[in-house]
């Protein structure tokens, strides 16, 4: 939801920052590292109930997470590398943060929102998983009401105002399943539009070996004519009429 809607006013007013942070040398792996740092941190801290904590550090590290993108643009070092490396920090600060609140509510006794906690993660794990999947194929994965931007949003205002934590979990939790819904559903329809890939490269290769075998047996045939001329070869005979050698 947010990317659909707000990523590109986002984009637009950080780019100066970006810049900025660029020109200084600060480069998206850098600032990529200082926000898996932040993130592990907050985790650790809400996992010991330093809620309060947990809420500034997951602050600082969304900071570095949003700026991470224009300092690559203005950079212009945008790679495959960099993409995956932010994909990368983006699950450990998921499973820092929701790992940190399963232990914070196993510390408090109540191990139902711990099991909570787990499913929380293992459905943002899913949805990142159909965006990677469904690109690997050449399709759209984005979109739904809970990514990763309103996950973070909403842990910020369940660590700020403790009373909330839990409704804000079963937002999240609930937000997540119906994102999975509406992604799988939004993929499937793409895949159903267009021509199997699987099948479509299964004939590309099946007419490469075919190929392959076609010059195989060209050559293997023309293997007994002169090299360049298309003539047979035949052994040349010596003045006593005899086959050489």
């Amino acid at each position: 939801m947010f990317d659909g809607n707000f990523r590109a006013s986002v984009d637009r007013r950080t780019a100066p920052v970006g810049r900025a942070l660029s020109r200084a040398g600060i480069s998206p792996d850098l600032l990529t590292v200082i926000g898996i740092v932040f993130s592990v941190g907050a985790g650790v801290a809400v996992g010991y109930g330093a809620l309060y904590l947990g809420f500034g550090l997951l602050l600082l590290g969304a900071v570095p997470d949003l700026l991470d993108g224009p300092v690559a643009k203005a950079s212009q070092i945008s790679s495959s590398r960099g993409a995956f490396f932010d994909s990368f920090a983006d699950r450990v600060s998921d499973l820092a943060i929701l790992g940190g609140l399963a232990i914070y509510f196993l510390s408090i006794h109540d191990e139902l929102f711990a099991v909570l906690s787990f499913f929380a993660y293992g459905f943002a794990s899913l949805i990142s998983y159909q965006r990677a999947k469904a690109e690997s194929l050449g399709l759209s994965g984005k979109g739904g009401v809970m990514e990763r931007a309103e996950r973070v949003l909403l842990l910020l205002v369940g660590l700020l105002v403790h009373p909330l934590l839990r409704l804000v979990l079963l937002l999240l939790l609930l937000g997540s399943m119906v994102t999975v819904i509406q992604r799988f559903v939004s993929i499937w329809r793409q895949a159903s539009r267009r021509p199997d890939r699987v099948a479509a490269l299964a004939r590309i290769t099946n007419l490469r070996r075919v190929n392959r075998r076609r010059r195989v047996r060209s050559r293997a045939s023309l293997q007994r004519f002169l090299p360049g001329t298309g003539r047979p070869t035949f052994a040349r005979r010596n003045s006593s009429g005899r086959k050489r050698a």
